[in-house]
C-alpha cells in the first residue's frame, strides 16, 4: 500500500457531508449547552478530526456526551489549565474540569515547547475529561517534526483479566512519528481490542454480531451481541481471554493508568466516574510526550521512511490485502474523503444527530433532502 490509496466510496451506505457544515452544526449545538467561543472550536475541531480519520467512534457519534456534560455543569465552559508544577523538561498541569481537548492542546502545547528547549518535554494533568482521539495530540508534534505520544485514562469499562468486575478503562496508546513527504509512523490505538465507542457504532448501525474478543457480557463473559456489552458488560482487554493473551492488554492498560491517574494524581481505576454519569467530575488523567529525534541518531526521518516502505513492500499472504503500517488506514480514509470534498459517514448516523438536534433546537442542515 502506498500513502496515495484510497478506500472505495459506498453510495448506496453512505453520504458525503462538507467540514464546514459539520462545523457548523457541532458549535450551533454546543452553544445550546452554553460552550462557545475557542473552547467550543477546539472541540468541534478535535471531532471532526477523528471521523476524517475514520475514527467514528470517537467523533461526531459522541457529541451528545459532551452536550449532556456540558448541560449538566459536570464540565466547566471557562477557563485556562494551570500549570502546578513544572521542573526542566517536565510539567503538572490542573486541567481545571475544562473540556478534554482544551486541557489536551494546552499540555501537548507545552511538551512541544519543552522539546525544542530541552529535546524532550513530558507534560501530565489531572482533572481532565474526555479529549477525543489521542492522535490528535501526537499529530500536532509530528507536524513539527518531533514524535509524539499520547495517553488517557478513561472510565472503568473493562474487565481485567480473570476478573467479573470492571475496574480499567479502554486506556489509549498513541505514538506519531514524521517520515518523508508527508509519511508517519501513526499508532494510534485502545489497549482493549476495540474502544468502547466502536461497539456503541455497531449497535447504532443495527448490527447484531460483534467478533470474539472485543466485549463481554454483565459477568464478564465474552459475548457476541453488542447490547449485551452496552447493556451492563464491558469491553475485553487487548487479545481477549486469557489463553490468547488478554494478559497482555491487561498489562498495557494498567501501564497507562500509571502514566496517566496514578502520576497524574487524579481518578484511577474503578474509582474514576462510570461512562456517562455527572454525579462527579470526571477527574481524567492525561499524559503527552513530545521528543526532538534530532537528540539522537541523525537521519531519522530517512530511515523511519525505509522502515515503513519495506513493511509495506514484505511479500503479502493476500494480494488483495498487503501490509499496512499504523496509519495507513486512515491515510487510505482521509484520501477518500478528500477527493469527495467532505466527510464520509454512514447514512443510519445521521438519524442519531437528527434526534441530537430535534432535542436541542437546532436545524440540521448537513445534507440536501434529496441527498438523503
Amino acid at each position: 500500500m502506498t500513502i496515495k490509496d484510497k478506500r472505495e466510496f459506498n453510495e448506496t451506505d453512505e453520504i458525503v457531508i462538507s467540514k464546514e457544515k459539520l462545523d457548523s452544526f457541532v458549535l450551533e449545538c454546543l452553544s445550546k449547552a452554553g460552550c462557545i467561543g475557542d473552547h467550543a472550536q477546539q472541540l468541534a475541531e478535535t471531532l471532526l478530526c477523528s471521523d476524517y480519520r475514520g475514527h467514528y467512534s470517537h467523533g461526531i457519534n459522541r457529541l451528545h456526551i459532551y452536550v449532556h456534560d456540558l448541560m449538566m455543569k459536570s464540565t466547566a465552559v471557562t477557563g485556562t489549565p494551570q500549570i502546578i508544577k513544572t521542573k526542566g523538561s517536565t510539567a503538572w498541569v490542573d486541567g481545571n474540569n475544562l473540556l478534554g481537548p482544551v486541557v489536551g492542546n494546552f499540555c501537548m502545547q507545552l511538551a512541544v515547547e519543552k522539546a525544542k528547549e530541552f529535546g524532550i518535554g513530558w507534560v501530565v494533568c489531572r482533572n481532565s475529561n474526555h479529549f477525543g482521539i489521542a492522535g490528535w495530540y501526537a499529530e500536532y508534534a509530528c507536524r513539527q517534526g518531533l514524535v509524539g505520544m499520547a495517553f488517557t485514562n478513561t472510565s472503568p469499562c473493562v474487565f481485567p483479566t480473570g476478573s467479573r468486575e470492571k475496574s480499567l478503562g479502554s486506556n489509549p496508546i498513541c505514538m506519531a512519528a514524521p517520515g518523508m513527504d508527508g509519511d508517519s509512523f501513526f499508532l494510534d490505538m485502545a489497549s482493549t481490542t476495540v474502544a468502547y465507542g466502536k461497539i456503541e457504532v455497531a449497535d447504532r448501525k443495527g448490527e447484531t454480531w460483534i467478533p470474539g474478543s472485543w466485549g463481554a457480557d454483565k459477568n464478564g463473559d465474552e459475548t457476541h451481541q453488542p447490547k449485551e456489552v452496552l447493556d451492563g458488560g464491558g469491553l475485553q482487554p487487548l487479545g481477549g481471554s486469557e489463553i490468547t493473551g488478554g494478559y497482555k492488554g491487561t498489562g498495557l492498560c494498567m501501564m497507562v493508568e500509571v502514566l496517566c491517574g496514578i502520576m497524574g494524581g487524579s481518578a484511577f481505576g474503578k474509582n474514576i466516574r462510570q461512562w456517562q454519569t455527572t454525579s462527579k467530575t470526571a477527574d481524567l488523567g492525561q499524559c503527552f510526550v513530545a521528543i526532538d529525534p534530532e537528540c539522537f541518531a541523525p537521519g531519522f526521518p530517512i530511515r523511519l521512511q525505509e522502515f515503513c516502505d519495506e513493511t509495506r513492500n514484505l511479500t503479502p499472504t493476500n494480494p488483495a490485502r498487503p501490509p499496512q503500517v499504523p496509519g495507513d488506514p486512515e491515510r487510505a480514509h482521509m484520501n477518500m474523503c478528500d477527493d469527495l470534498g467532505g466527510i464520509v459517514y454512514k447514512k443510519k448516523q445521521l438519524d442519531h444527530l437528527k434526534n441530537l438536534a430535534d432535542r436541542l433546537g437546532v436545524i440540521m442542515r448537513l445534507v440536501d433532502e434529496k441527498a438523503q
